[in-house]
């Protein structure tokens, strides 16, 4: 009799939870279709979204809800670039390819047998990073691929390109960003010299660098100098900007967004099974899309996670809090909100954030780190742990400040 009223008691939490979920929580949604597990390139030409995966491109024409894998497969695509009605592909080791006909078909451009790094267009140029064993070097040509000139480069490797009217950045390996103004024939060191650069992106004078391991750098005079964001301790992989609404793409933190031009962010990873790698980001009609390791991709509506971040951080928090989990019980995510106020004087505080089972053994640590006054909130995957209680703890400067209680019911 027990088990069966415990069992009526478990169902009803959960109908309670799903209606509460689908009548208003806002989440990532995965788009089921796209065929490889790797998204390394996203690009969009109008109505058309292209997904280059290690597998080869697949296309959506509605906004990512089907998928059709196109000709161009059985090749790792790195990188993709639009330039009016021509789709380019950069593969491993293949060089690249064109599209002039919505990637129904792709030819070889006469840049083959390259390991394409990036892409990107500049003009009527498209230019091509290159790697190699030990060094890189940048590609550049005026006919649509038909020939290809190399640029005055070093032995720098490059791991992103980006292109803002007449000016072309480089973000490299431990060299830091370069740029270019005439069209990648001559390259210049920018003052950010000793970074390890893995993505870059730029809104008007504003340029984002995404490093190994310093987070998010920023430059509001095109790259003349520099200063480190409020996002300073994470590896981003991708940075997507649409007007002072800022999208970086983490490695196994998921998508953090700012919606004041980099000044404080907030991690949005509801959906999410896990907290993943997120490999590139790209906003295209009225939806910001993830690129996932091993989980392929993902979508949002970007006015939905805009308005939730000014919600989130429309004032600062009079008080610490932390928030029951939802959905409760769970399988295999939930989610974590809480609070961070003043503290001391200091608008900054170390908050741990700890998994603990029924025994007290910690089987998780998902937040260990200074963070300022604000609300967040963080995701919690339990794939690989038992059905039972689980805890979690809020820790606030070393001093445990609350624990609640958690179900995972599988």
């Amino acid at each position: 009799m027990k088990n069966k009223f415990l069992l009526f008691v478990i169902t009803c939490l959960i109908v309670h939870c799903t209606l509460n979920i689908e009548n208003c929580m806002c989440q990532w949604v995965r788009c089921n279709g796209v065929y490889g597990s790797f998204v390394n390139s996203l690009a969009n030409s109008g109505n058309s979204i292209f997904a280059g995966t290690s597998m080869g491109v697949n296309l959506s024409t509605n906004n990512g809800l089907s998928w059709i894998y196109s000709s161009l497969n059985n090749s790792g695509v790195r990188s993709l670039a639009v330039s009016g009605n021509d789709i380019y592909a950069g593969t491993s080791y293949k060089g690249v390819y064109v599209s002039t006909n919505t990637g129904t078909s792709w030819n070889p451009t006469s840049l083959t047998n390259e390991n394409i790094s990036a892409l990107a267009v500049s003009e009527n140029n498209l230019l091509a990073g290159i790697t190699m064993d030990i060094f890189g070097k940048i590609m550049k040509t005026t006919n649509n691929g038909l020939n290809w000139i190399v640029g005055s480069w070093g032995y720098v490797i490059i791991n992103s390109l980006v292109a803002n009217e007449n000016k072309i950045f480089a973000g490299t390996i431990d060299s830091g960003v370069f740029y270019s103004t005439n069209n990648g024939t001559n390259w210049i060191q920018t003052a950010l010299n000793n970074q390890y650069v893995l993505s870059l992106a730029v809104n008007g004078n504003d340029v984002y660098a995404g490093t190994l391991d310093s987070g998010i750098f920023k430059s509001t005079n095109n790259g003349f100098s520099w200063a480190q964001t409020a996002l300073n301790n994470k590896r981003v992989h991708s940075i997507a900007v649409s007007g002072n609404n800022i999208f970086a793409g983490t490695l196994y933190n998921g998508v953090f967004v700012s919606t004041n031009s980099g000044t404080s962010w907030i991690q949005k990873n509801e959906g999410f099974w896990t907290n993943p790698i997120v490999r590139v980001l790209l906003i295209a009609n009225n939806y910001v899309f993830a690129g996932i390791d091993n989980d392929t991709l993902w979508r949002r509506p970007l006015s939905e996670l805009i308005n939730d971040v000014n919600n989130n951080n429309s004032e600062t928090p009079a008080s610490f809090s932390l928030s029951q989990n939802y959905p409760n019980p769970f399988n295999p995510t939930t989610n974590i909100k809480y609070q961070i106020a003043r503290h001391g004087g200091s608008s900054t505080s170390f908050i741990t954030l700890k998994i603990f089972d029924i025994l007290g053994k910690e089987v998780a640590t998902l937040v260990n780190e200074k963070q300022s006054a604000g609300t967040y909130e963080v995701s919690f995957g339990g794939s690989n742990l038992a059905t039972g209680f689980y805890f979690y703890s809020l820790y606030v400067d070393g001093y445990r400040f609350d624990t609640k209680r958690m179900i995972l019911l599988k």
